[in-house]
């Protein structure tokens, strides 16, 4: 017998002063048997980030068709395909062929060395930006994950803040590689 997802319940009070985009979002996120608290906190974290018109959490671990998140225009074209962790370069070069702008999101200490072997691969892929968090940020987004969370999410200055009642959370996000827009 399959395992069932684990649903969670979250309300993040967003605060994007770089953007000027303020929000409450309310996400039910299913979370695939296999999947970490690490990769569930940072689809919800890239979900805060990109939050606009439009923005989904995708099936993610039970399509792999699907990205973690994405952003569709009201044709139903993808606007922008957000991966989180390490994607291989087949799926990245056909994200970036069905979607303007694709985003990834590596946050596992092994993330460095995936780098490093695909890099090379990926660099004439124009509409790619690829985002780097340490392994401890992920490991202390992951302590904020709980069935039902309320949380507050500040991105000023490039300085981004996830926070709950109990912690906060500082997150650098390091560039890998920017998109040539």
């Amino acid at each position: 017998m399959a395992l069932k997802a684990t649903i969670y319940k979250a309300e993040v009070q967003l605060a994007d002063m770089d953007r000027n985009h303020y929000a409450d979002l309310s996400l039910t996120i299913a979370r695939h048997p296999s999947e970490t608290d690490e990769r569930m906190m940072a689809r919800l974290l890239m979900y805060a980030l990109h939050a606009q018109e439009g923005i989904a959490l995708g099936k993610g671990l039970s399509d792999v068709d699907e990205p973690a998140v994405w952003v569709k225009d009201l044709t139903g074209e993808i606007k922008l395909w957000i991966d989180v962790g390490q994607p291989d370069e087949v799926r990245l070069r056909k994200a970036c062929g069905r979607a303007e702008q694709v985003v990834v999101l590596c946050y596992a200490a092994s993330s460095e060395l995936w780098w490093k072997q695909i890099e090379s691969k990926l660099a004439r892929l124009r509409n790619l930006t690829v985002w780097r968090i340490p392994a401890e940020t992920a490991q202390a987004l992951a302590g904020l994950a709980q069935r039902s969370m309320r949380l507050q999410c500040l991105v000023q200055d490039a300085a981004i803040t996830l926070s709950s009642d109990a912690a906060a959370v500082a997150v650098e996000l390091i560039p890998l590689q920017t998109a040539q827009t």
